[in-house]
C-alpha cells in the first residue's frame, strides 16, 4: 500500500510539474497565397493573402500545438474568352475560406527552427466560378517549417494540400473519344508569411 502511495505521489508531482511548464501565447499571422487548383488545363497561379489568429499552446521547448483561425483567399487564374471565342484573357478565379486549423510545431534542437504539420477544416464563405458550384467545404494538410525568433516573432512557409474534389460531380468530363473521366480538382497553396505571439505572463 505504502509503495502505491508513494508512485501515486510521484506520478502527481511529475504532471503538476508537466502542466506548470505549460504556456499559452495568443498572436495573429498573416502572409503571401500562391494557390491553384490541380488538373485544369492552361491555368495559372493566383497571388492573393491570408489573415488570422492564432493561440501557440507551449508544452516544453521541443513541442507546441497552435490552434488558428485564418481569412485565406485562394483559387486561381484561368482562361475567360470574349469576342469571336478565340481572343481570351487571365481572370482571377476567386476562393474564399475561412480555415479552422490545428498544427503541431516540432522545435529542432529545441531553438528557433521548426517543423510543421496538422489539417486545416476549411468553409468556403464565397466564390466567383460562374459555371460550376464549388463545394463549401475542404479538408487539407498542411506542412512547413519556419524559424521563431526571441521576442515572439516568426517567419514560416507552409505548403497546403486539398483532399476534396471541390467540383465533385461538376468535374466530370468527357474526352475527344467520348469516354467519361473524372480528375480531381484539389485546391492547393503555398504559403509565405510571418507571425507573432504575445507573451502572457
Amino acid at each position: 500500500m505504502k509503495k502505491l502511495t508513494v508512485i501515486a505521489f510521484v506520478l502527481f508531482i511529475g504532471l503538476t510539474s508537466s502542466i506548470a511548464q505549460v504556456s499559452v501565447s495568443p498572436g495573429f499571422r498573416g502572409g503571401l497565397n500562391l494557390s491553384t487548383l490541380t488538373n485544369i488545363d492552361d491555368n495559372r497561379t493566383k497571388t492573393d493573402f491570408y489573415i488570422g489568429g492564432l493561440v501557440n499552446i507551449k508544452f516544453n521547448k521541443y513541442f507546441s500545438l497552435q490552434p488558428e483561425i485564418t481569412y485565406s483567399r485562394q483559387g486561381d487564374k484561368g482562361r475567360e474568352y470574349f469576342g469571336n471565342g478565340y481572343n481570351y484573357r487571365y481572370v482571377n478565379y476567386e476562393l474564399n475560406y475561412l480555415t479552422l486549423g490545428a498544427v503541431a510545431k516540432f522545435n529542432i534542437g529545441g531553438q528557433g527552427f521548426h517543423l510543421l504539420g496538422g489539417p486545416s477544416f476549411d468553409f468556403k464563405i464565397s466564390d466567383n466560378y460562374i459555371n460550376s458550384s464549388p463545394e463549401s467545404f475542404d479538408l487539407a494538410i498542411v506542412g512547413g517549417l519556419g524559424y521563431t525568433l526571441r521576442n515572439g516573432l516568426t517567419f514560416e512557409a507552409r505548403l497546403k494540400q486539398g483532399l476534396v474534389d471541390i467540383y465533385g460531380y461538376d468535374g466530370v468530363e468527357y474526352d475527344d473519344n467520348g469516354y467519361r473521366y473524372n480528375d480531381l480538382i484539389l485546391n492547393q497553396v503555398f504559403q509565405i508569411g510571418i507571425s507573432y505571439t504575445f507573451k502572457v505572463k
